[in-house]
This record gives structure tokens, sequence and C-alpha cells, in this order.
């Protein structure tokens, strides 16, 4: 049902669903103006991006290409809810995408742009991003209100809860939620901003899994645990379908609190993945004994990879927010369903545009400073080759990437971006770059 393996059918059956989707809520707020039985909304985004030519002593074809290049992507979504009774909520996500970015998406560890997918096309192609049910049970303790957004409705919930989430869905709906550096379709762009970048996220190339998220909240508190599904192999389309032999588990403790009055919150969060890695060490030992480029994918077997990642988001005033990432893998096995970075440090700031008249515009400025580990510098070292990173060579550095953008608010629905990004070290190799990537994005949503 889910792998729309028919474009053609996949874009009809969207677009008939949207169509109900549009036109039921008008009849059902006739009747029960309310309580909410659907939602609807939709997004579109746009993205172009450009990287003139930097200095590159040496590359291979999965480098980032060191001439000039134009990348883009685009996509669309609807985003379409039922809610039979209070508490339970469906949700059905068709999605349309195509683009084309920079190399194929290798040669940098932090990706430029958040939209681009590793089983992306030039040509438009139509599947499901998200099919899942949302059942919240109360305990009381107050409300808080819930403002309506994607897969959301307008409601007021206890502020003591639990919250079961099953289906398919994107592991960072649900864990991760920082609110300045999250969504690359309004904010910053770079992977290494929008999530954490040595967390091997459980997701297919498209970017979406399978499984089941529990989260409790308890007035400032929050706890959230998760098994989701990995792809059957490194940074496939397809999903494991067996849960016991292949899965991520992630668990996320969530604090919010006040400092002078203003709202922030500090997230920890822990992951364990089990699915056949190909380990550098193992690797490096292989080549050593039947000779060649060491290839991690000659040594795959089960194993575990597991990490954490500390994130903290602060309001200074109404207008300005900072915050902070840190997160960090054991580094012993390849980059399975996300990036190639096994350490990441991050910092930014966010300030709305209300001293200058321009309330819903934003101004966001960010560093990372992206690292990995000592097998994988000798694994690339020795020629070896990453999803992402391989250069047939390594002069080790620190891979950095400073990010700003600025967001305009068109109209009620429309926004336009530029954003700068300059990276150094790409790939942690200092023979090449500083690579300078300029973009422009458009966003349409309602």
């Amino acid at each position: 049902m889910f792998s729309l393996q028919n474009p053609q059918f996949a874009r009809i059956f969207a677009s008939a669903l949207a169509l109900v989707g549009l036109c039921l809520p008008a009849a059902v707020f006739a009747l029960e103006p309310e309580f909410e039985h659907f939602t609807v909304n939709i997004q579109s985004t746009f993205i172009w991006q450009k990287h003139p030519q930097f200095a590159s002593p040496y590359s291979l074809p999965g480098s980032l290409n060191p001439n000039t290049e134009i990348g883009y992507t685009l996509t669309g979504t609807a985003f379409l809810g039922a809610r039979p009774w209070k508490g339970t909520e469906f949700f059905l996500d068709p999605e349309v995408s195509q683009g084309n970015p920079f190399s194929n998406l290798r040669g940098v560890g932090g990706i430029t742009n958040g939209e681009a997918q590793k089983a992306g096309s030039n040509q438009p192609v139509s599947y499901w991003a998200r099919a899942f049910v949302r059942q919240t049970i109360g305990f009381g303790g107050g409300t808080v209100e819930r403002e309506a957004s994607f897969n959301q409705f307008a409601e007021s919930v206890d502020k003591r809860r639990l919250v079961f989430t099953g289906g398919v869905y994107a592991i960072t709906d649900i864990f991760d939620q920082n609110a300045f550096a999250h969504d690359p379709r309004t904010q910053f762009m770079n992977w290494s901003m929008m999530d954490y970048a040595a967390w091997d996220t459980p997701a297919d190339a498209r970017g979406y899994t399978r499984g089941l998220a529990i989260e409790y909240y308890h007035d400032d508190w929050a706890f959230r645990i998760g098994r989701n599904l990995l792809p059957v192999e490194s940074n496939g389309l397809q999903l494991n379908g067996d849960f016991s032999n292949s899965y991520s588990d992630n668990a996320e403790i969530e604090r919010g609190y006040e400092i002078n009055g203003q709202p922030g919150r500090v997230r920890v969060l822990g992951f364990r993945n089990v699915a056949k890695f190909g380990n550098f060490n193992d690797a490096m030992s292989y080549s050593r004994q039947f000779g060649g480029t060491p290839d991690v994918g000659n040594v795959r077997k089960e194993q575990s990879k597991y990490g954490f990642g500390v994130s903290l988001e602060q309001n200074i005033t109404d207008s300005v927010g900072v915050f902070a990432r840190y997160s960090w893998n054991n580094g012993q096995t390849e980059g399975y369903s996300f990036t190639d970075v096994n350490n990441s440090a991050l910092v930014g700031i966010s300030i709305k545009g209300k001293p200058w008249a321009r309330p819903d515009d934003v101004l966001g400025i960010a560093y990372a400073s992206n690292g990995i580990s000592g097998a994988n510098r000798d694994y690339l070292a020795a020629g070896g080759s990453n999803f992402f990173c391989g250069d047939g060579n390594l002069n080790y550095q620190r891979e950095g990437i400073f990010e700003i953008y600025y967001s305009f608010k068109v109209t009620k629905a429309l926004w336009l971006t530029a954003d700068y990004q300059r990276i150094q070290n790409p790939c942690f190799n200092t023979d090449r770059g500083p690579v300078n990537v300029y973009t422009v994005r458009g966003h349409v949503e309602f």
C-alpha cells in the first residue's frame, strides 16, 4: 500500500485524496463547528543552490565536484488528518519530490540542502511520506493549548498525558524538536543544523521510517522512547520489515524551564542501532589480508552503533533565541542512514524581525563543527569511501560549516529566503575547499 510503485497511479490517488480532504471539512464544520474532524494543509518548497569553483588538488567521483555546480530540489506535500473523536488522530501525507543536488549528495559531511534525498530523482516521484495514527490519553494536571499545524489539530490537551504514535513517519517529527533549527523548509538548511549530525537516524533514503513511539508528558517534563526500522541495506530505500534483527531504539528526556520569564528547553537523546554495518577496522584488516582499497561493503555483519545528543534552546527576548547541540556516536561503523559525521557541536542564534518592523521575518546565524573518529580517519586516509565522503586521501581537519539566512514573509502563505553557507574542510579534508554555497528558497504553506 505504501510503496506506490506506480508513479502515475500515485499522483492521481494523491490528487484525489487531497481534493476529498479539501471538500470534507466544510461539510463537517457546518454540522459540528466546535470540533474539527478533519484538517488539511499543503506545503511546497523550492530550493536553488550554487557553489562556485573551489581548490581541489585531487578528487574521486564520490567527492564534491570542484567545478561550479547548480543544484535544486522541489517538494510538495499534502497533510491530511482525520479525528473521529477526541484523543484519536489519523494522518496521511502524500508527497511528490524531484531534484538534482550537488554531486549526487557526495563530498561533504554536512549536506547543504535539507530537502535533498538519497533517493532523489530529477523527475517527479510520488510516495507516502507519512501514514500514522496518534492516540493521546490525558491524566489532568491542567491544560496547554496546541496550535493547528501540519499533522496537528488545534486543541487543549492535558499537561500530563500519554501519547502513542505508530505507523510511517519521520523520527524527527517526534524527537529533537528544537524550535530554532529543525525545519529546512523554513529555517537552516544544512543537515548539521536541522538535527543532531552524529545521530544515525532510523530512516529510508527519503528520510522516513516505520515504527512505534511512546511519549509521556508531566508538567514541564517529557519522556520519549521508540523502536523504528532501518533500511535493508546501507542508505537504501526499502525498510527492513523485521523489528527483531534490524532496528533503532531511541530515548529522549526533555525539560522545560524559564529564565527571566523567557522559556527554554534542554533535551538529552540516546540511541542504539542494530543492523548489518560495515566496520572501519574490519575493512582495513580485510584490505591488508586480501589487498585492494579498504571497503566497508566487504565486511558488513550484524553489530550495533550507539550514541547520544544534547540540545539546548533559550529565548533571550520575545524576538531573540539562542540554541546549541552536541552529538556523538561510537564511530566504528559506517554512516547507515544519515550523515558520515561521528561527533558534532553546533551553536546559533535566531532573530525575529520585530525590531525592524518585520515581525514575521527571521534572521538565523549558526556554526557547526563536525568530526570523525580515529577509525574513520584511517579508513578514509587509506582510500576508503563512505556513502558521503571519500576523496581517495585525507589530510584531516574538522569540517566547519557557517550558515546565515534571512527569511522574508511576502504574504500570509509565501516566504522567500536568501541563504549563504561556507564549508571549511569539506568531508574533513583540509586539502580541499573552502566551499561557498549560495541559496534561494521559496516556501508556500496553507
